[in-house]
């Protein structure tokens, strides 16, 4: 699972062979291939070849790419996400592959179009497999080896991929380096953490990999066992045990990089500290990178994460001794927000070892806090908006004689309260919410939060006002003595960032963690555990502990049950002495001396890197929606080869713009760069005459529909948007809820939940989301994806009444007759350039291109001998190969005819053509030419 809309992810005797036999009798190449390339005019040419590989029981659907020379090189397998497929890791192949490797992409079991059921990465499943691509790589020319049969080959991939190459190098002795993106260690640890189910992550996980009949039969057969009793059992945990890297912990002794995110409540930071644990056990060189985002979202450090990527492989692959591989230890620090560009601001710490989790130890004393009727309407429920007079310890007064959870039972000192877990567990409290849980821990990184806890359903701790500040980088723990009136005692354990006046409490990451207490362990102290984090927590602010009885994410017993909880000792906060945060720039500045300056301003020529203040905004363009002007970016670790290239166009209220291309043409960076989600390198953005930056205030006119939404399927759809709303902080006023909701069409479907939604309806929904607060401009990157015929026409239907009010809508899709219908003009791109723009009518209508037809197949060879003809700008060959697509630079109708007769091409009919999948593939031809 990369986001909540797509991705996811033994024990068997191991032999050396590997079972390479059996794979290389078996893996037989089912289709011919084809071959493809993408380059520009100063890098090497990448080469694709796309194939079906038959293996193992299925057919595997393959990618290979290579750049140019003759030499051997090492190889790199990329995994994709669970629910994607071998695409969604096509742009980072094509970059290893220009960097000189040979990369394998796949898509995995049960996605794409590589057959066979999920089985969640089985030793005989998906992980064989990966050992069928090795041996394929193994026979290839271009590919370095170590042995016969043995070649040099790393393994990367994010989160399900990432889970995969661990296991790859645990039962494939020929497997050199890994290098696993947000994943686990153990999937029975993630999914059922303590013995407590993670029901939200594992229901979005199974209807992600397109139900529970899509997995293989004992798998599906547990999920609903577990979801039915909210309990796991002891063979749930043995099945997704046995397919985790744990179950090869000892054998996995390769050179590790583990990048693992903060914004991760499915595969959190212990999952990671479990993974350097072991294999720096077995004597392997390891390096730990905590990301800023992950499964809930946030900032994936794309660039940074795949160049960190690079050279881990360029040092363990290349042998390149020169290559940096990073510290042992690193972690990105977001706080604040950069006052030229209002991007959040985001700094290294490192250390050359890592520390784990529980270096350095600072201990908190706590006292018990008072709880206040109300739910607060996400405000702080602990307090209840008392404005901060903090009964326990604020002014010298005594602890309050009640509390606890409303019921009253509570020693004098409040370290000891009792509170109940409702019947049917509900109203639950909550923290992540998968599915839109990534913008929640962005804010709570900034300072803001979203939390709810119901009083007399928890019990709650408070420090004093610290009187220094601390940086909490690993897992706190506390000592606590539970009891239940019966059966186990469920808790949900997190820790608050508390401001001076009361009002305001930050959970960082939004993280919880959940403990089963059994009868047996009831009564005797017991450690606890709490979510791992990176956090600041300033002098002045108070830590507050709670223990809830219930949690959106979680299951709880639904019968209900009396929890007392007696505070055993201090909060322990890990602290990492040895991480050190990188300088900010800002402390150049502040030298003030003549000479810094001339360092600063080397530094930034040399980076390519300089920051500008943001231009003042254009008062001519304030009614125009989009123009850029020579937008260029490149791409990452390269000084010459571009995604985006001298791009300029503009686009004008009520127009839908279609923005048109093949893959690689530079779409999506294109759109990133105008969500402000990426920088350009040169060019400018202007929306309504405001220049782009990341943060930009112009970006709250600019709604943005990108790789679709995640929802919260129990909720119905207008909850979900008016949870959503609510997470950005805006007054619920201007949400216009009803407007977005009126125009995307869903009626009555509004009050059910999002569970029994169509893809269409779900589609229409993510929408409508993005037209919340109705933008001015609306960006919808491939809305199509994944409909019928009828969904799709519904969905052009959406996109026009939204640019009928006056609005501004530009849509990124393949699918060119949609466009067609929809757009009112486009922009066409090939290799990261400009190839027309204008209206649909004139594009498609263009008098100078001209349809050919004929009564028999027309040759490559005559293609050529055409498009060499005088006067003739290009010709390629129409999609059923009896006719031609010619674009004419000079000559005439009348003209091209007479040579074609003269060429002894038997033409039936010519005349101007008005599709425009026939304009488009003569304009990419011709930009290709």
């Amino acid at each position: 699972m990369e986001n909540p809309t797509s991705r996811w992810r033994h024990r068997l005797p191991r032999t050396r062979g590997r079972w390479a036999a059996v794979v290389a009798a078996l893996a037989v190449l089912v289709g011919a291939g084809t071959w493809t390339a993408t380059a520009d005019d100063s890098a090497p040419s990448v080469h694709r070849q796309d194939q079906m590989l038959k293996m193992n029981g299925v057919s595997v659907d393959t990618s290979y790419f290579t750049s140019g020379g003759t030499g051997r090189r090492p190889a790199v397998l990329i995994g994709h996400g669970f629910g994607g497929s071998k695409n969604d890791v096509r742009a980072q192949a094509e970059k290893l592959a220009a960097d000189g490797y040979a990369v394998m992409t796949w898509s995995a079991r049960g996605f794409g179009r590589t057959t066979g059921e999920i089985t969640l990465n089985a030793p005989d499943g998906e992980v064989k497999d990966v050992s069928g691509l090795i041996d394929w790589l193994a026979g290839r020319p271009e590919v370095e080896l170590d042995a016969k049969g043995d070649p040099r080959v790393g393994v990367t991939g994010a989160s399900y991929g990432g889970a995969v190459s661990l296991l790859a190098a645990g039962y494939d002795r020929r497997v050199d380096a890994v290098a696993p993106v947000i994943s686990y260690w153990n999937l029975a640890d993630a999914l059922f953490p303590d013995g407590v189910f993670k029901k939200l992550w594992a229901g979005i996980f199974v209807s992600s990999g397109g139900g529970c009949q899509r997995f293989q039969k004992e798998l599906c057969e547990m999920y609903e066992r577990v979801a039915v009793s909210g309990k796991p059992d002891a063979a749930a945990r043995a099945l997704l045990t046995e397919r985790s890297p744990e179950a090869v912990a000892d054998r996995i002794d390769v050179p590790t990089l583990i990048l693992q995110g903060q914004s991760d409540s499915l595969f959190p930071l212990g999952q990671a500290d479990a993974m350097a644990e072991a294999v720096k056990a077995n004597g392997a060189p390891v390096s730990v990178d905590w990301i800023s985002g992950g499964h809930d979202g946030g900032d994936d450090e794309g660039d940074r994460v795949e160049g960190r990527v690079g050279d881990w492989f360029d040092r363990y692959l290349k042998k390149d001794k020169g290559a940096d591989t990073g510290p042992g230890f690193r972690v990105t620090r977001t706080g604040g927000v950069d006052s030229t560009d209002g991007a959040a601001l985001k700094r290294g710490a490192s250390s050359e070892t890592y520390p784990g989790l529980t270096s350095g130890g600072r201990k908190i004393p706590l006292t018990g806090a008072r709880q206040q009727p109300g739910t607060g309407g996400g405000q702080d429920a602990t307090t209840g908006g008392n404005g901060g007079r903090d009964a326990t310890t604020g002014g010298g007064q005594e602890p309050p004689a009640t509390g606890g959870g409303g019921s009253g039972r509570k020693a004098p000192d409040g370290l000891t309260q009792t509170f109940r877990n409702p019947a049917g567990a509900a109203p639950p409290s909550v923290s992540a919410l998968p599915g839109i849980g990534g913008g929640l821990s962005q804010l709570s990184s900034l300072g803001v939060g979203l939390s709810l806890d119901f009083p007399g359903q928890y019990a709650s701790f408070e420090s004093a006002p610290l009187e220094r500040s601390v940086h909490v980088t690993g897992s706190p723990t506390v000592t606590v003595d539970v009891k239940a009136d019966h059966g186990d005692a469920v808790l949900f354990g997190k820790v608050y960032d508390v401001s001076p006046d009361g009002k305001q409490q930050v959970l960082p990451s939004q993280l919880v963690a959940p403990y089963r207490v059994t009868p047996a362990e009831q009564g005797k102290p017991v450690e606890l555990t709490l979510p791992a984090v990176d956090h600041e927590v300033d002098a002045g602010h108070r830590l507050r502990l709670v223990l809830s009885a219930t949690d959106l994410a979680y299951a709880s017993p639904a019968e209900p049950a009396t929890y007392t909880v007696t505070l055993d000792g201090a909060l322990t906060l890990p602290t990492a002495p040895g991480v050190k945060t990188a300088a900010a720039t800002l402390l150049w500045w502040t030298w003030g001396l003549p000479a810094a300056a001339v360092v600063i301003a080397a530094a930034l020529l040399l980076t390519a890197r300089r920051r500008t203040a943001t231009p003042a905004p254009d008062p001519a363009l304030s009614g125009v929606p989009l123009q850029i002007t020579g937008l260029s970016k490149k791409y990452a670790k390269s000084t010459d080869r571009y995604a985006v290239r001298d791009l300029g166009f503009r686009v004008e209220k009520g127009q839908v713009l279609g923005l048109l291309g093949p893959n690689g043409a530079g779409k999506t960076t294109t759109l990133r760069m105008l969500m402000g989600l990426i920088t350009p390198d040169a060019g400018e953005i202007r929306v309504f005459g405001h220049a782009i930056r990341p943060g930009a205030p112009v970006l709250s006119r600019v709604g943005s529909f990108v790789e679709g939404a995640g929802f919260l399927p129990h909720l119905s759809g207008r909850s979900n948007l008016e949870l959503y709303w609510q997470a950005t902080g805006r007054p619920a006023e201007d949400a216009h809820i009803d407007e977005a909701l009126e125009i995307a069409g869903l009626g009555d479907a509004l009050a059910r939940a999002v569970r029994t939604y169509s893809q269409g309806m779900r589609q229409r929904l993510a929408i409508a989301q993005a037209m919340l607060g109705m933008p001015d401009l609306l960006i919808l990157d491939e809305p199509t994806n994944g409909l019928d015929p009828p969904q799709i026409r519904e969905m052009r239907d959406v996109m026009i009444r939204y640019a009928a009010g006056g609005r501004t809508v530009i849509v990124s899709s393949h699918l060119l007759s949609e466009v067609e219908q929809s757009c009112t003009h486009l922009v066409v791109m090939d290799r990261g350039q400009l190839v027309q723009a204008g209206p649909v009518a004139e594009i498609t209508g263009s008098g100078d291109m001209l349809l050919v037809t004929t009564d028999a197949e027309v040759t490559e060879a005559l293609v050529d001998k055409a498009a060499a003809l005088p006067g003739i700008g290009s010709a390629v060959r129409t999609e059923d190969g009896h006719g031609l697509l010619v674009r004419l630079d000079g000559a005439t109708a009348a003209q091209l005819v007479a040579e074609l007769v003269r060429l002894d091409v038997p033409v039936t009919g010519v005349g101007p053509h008005r599709r425009l999948e026939d304009a488009f593939l003569t304009l990419i031809s011709q930009g290709s030419a």
